[in-house]
């Protein structure tokens, strides 16, 4: 009899979170694998915003959705962690309420093992609350933990998750020794790493209401800034072939009916002639009316006119781009991928394609190392003055990083014992001279119409 996997993606714990194209997608590629190794597998989402029950919670506000896939989770309000306590905000678990998680765990036949996978190192709260849930319903049931913050935190799950297992690196590479371990099944086929187009689609089917699907066409990225953690999760630049990647979209589209796609790459710009162009001409010559969106930093270095041109016609709504700052001294010092006149020329080739200025989102970090207030405000009027609309990102300080050193040493936080301190709402790297009342002058500067 085919041993019984359930997947869980479990619930968010901050004091904000926006369903921005969410989806547990390494979780879903490994469910996808585990099918093809004969298991039977199942999955709660416990962020599923369409969950048939949550119309029944009394007091909720009704949840807002965007065409386009994004929009609201559902959320209680929850007594924060002792960590966080003297934080003046209020802190929620985002997500289905835990009696619907109980009983989505008590309705489905009992799994062999659970797989829980992990975001953000500073959400862990909330896969611990999935665990000691699943341990209440399931006792005697193995549970395996992966992800993220498994992976940037290994440590601190092992000695504070209470999972049998925790896997650090990509759920392909650690699965055959995982499913030694819980079932002594040394025969499992998995897909070569190196070969992304080897990996079978997503398990997306068992998402039971999709309004979009999110797609990979590479992983890693080339570059090393120093603040990105995509080295240590991804390992080295790989990449799919353009054409196997319309593939998926057309799959996605033909038969589930999917119009909207958002891209999860590091890097999707990066190698255009081979990559980005042939995939995007490809679908427009098919007629595929889909419409992408990429809420990661895209690389401007890569925008020239045809690019900008191509990415209009072919449907490109939703793009954000990596500036993080106009300090040259610092783009230096953090990878060295952008430089100003970089920025402005591409930011023109995409007003030129047809892009509004509130079209073209440009990420600036905020709350780097030694960061001045006056460094986040020069780089906000310098994208403006481009056309474009400047995006405040809060730095959170990553494990492992080139500039963890330099933030373990800024932080008056103890960030290397508690991931709770990497959340970026609290600037937890910010200087002594960059107050929380200037933090919130540079978001209202930031929101002025461009």
């Amino acid at each position: 009899m085919s041993k019984r996997i359930l997947l869980i993606n479990p619930w968010i714990h901050d004091f904000a979170a926006y369903d921005l194209w969410a989806a547990p997608l390494g979780l879903l590629s490994l469910g996808a694998i585990l099918r093809e190794n004969g298991y039977k597998v199942s999955l709660i989402d416990c962020l599923n915003p369409f969950h048939p029950a949550l119309d029944l919670q009394s007091g909720s506000k009704p949840l807002t959705r965007t065409p386009a896939g994004r929009g609201t989770f559902y959320k209680e309000e929850i007594t924060k962690p002792l960590a966080l306590r003297d934080f003046p905000r209020k802190y929620s678990r985002y997500g289905i309420p835990p009696s619907l998680f109980e009983n989505e765990l008590r309705r489905i036949p009992r799994p062999d093992a659970v797989f829980v996978t992990s975001i953000m190192t500073y959400w862990y709260p909330g896969v611990f609350e999935a665990i000691e849930m699943v341990r209440q319903v399931l006792p005697r049931v193995p549970i395996v933990l992966g992800g993220i913050y498994a992976t940037l935190c290994t440590d601190h799950a092992l000695r504070h998750a209470g999972t049998d297992i925790v896997t650090a690196g990509a759920g392909e590479d650690v699965l055959p020794g995982v499913l030694k371990e819980l079932f002594n099944d040394s025969s499992s086929r998995i897909p070569d790493r190196d070969d992304l187009d080897s990996l079978p689609y997503p398990a997306f089917d068992l998402i039971p209401h999709r309004d979009q699907v999110s797609i990979m066409t590479s992983r890693g990225c080339p570059f090393r800034c120093s603040y990105c953690a995509s080295a240590l999760l991804s390992g080295g630049f790989r990449t799919r072939n353009p054409l196997r990647v319309v593939d998926e979209i057309a799959f996605w589209n033909r038969e589930f009916g999917i119009t909207n796609f958002s891209f999860y790459d590091d890097a999707l710009l990066i190698d255009r002639e081979r990559r980005v162009i042939p995939m995007l001409e490809e679908a427009l010559q098919r007629g595929l009316a889909c419409t992408f969106h990429c809420p990661n930093g895209l690389h401007l270095r890569e925008m020239d006119a045809s690019l900008a041109g191509l990415m209009f016609r072919a449907g490109f709504q939703t793009i954000r781009f990596g500036f993080e700052t106009a300090s040259a001294r610092r783009q230096a010092d953090t990878g060295g991928k952008i430089t100003n006149e970089e920025t402005k020329t591409a930011v023109t080739y995409l007003r030129e394609a047809g892009y509004s200025g509130k079209d073209i989102g440009t990420y600036i970090l905020c709350g780097l190392p030694g960061q001045s207030f006056s460094e986040v405000l020069e780089s906000i009027d310098f994208i403006r003055s481009c056309g474009a609309r400047p995006v405040i990102a809060e730095f959170s300080p990553i494990p492992g990083t080139p500039i963890w050193a330099e933030a373990v040493n800024a932080s008056p936080y103890n960030i290397q014992e508690e991931p709770l301190y990497h959340n970026n709402t609290l600037l937890p790297c910010r200087g002594k001279d960059f107050t929380y009342e200037m933090y919130r002058e540079l978001i209202r500067v930031a929101r002025k119409p461009v």
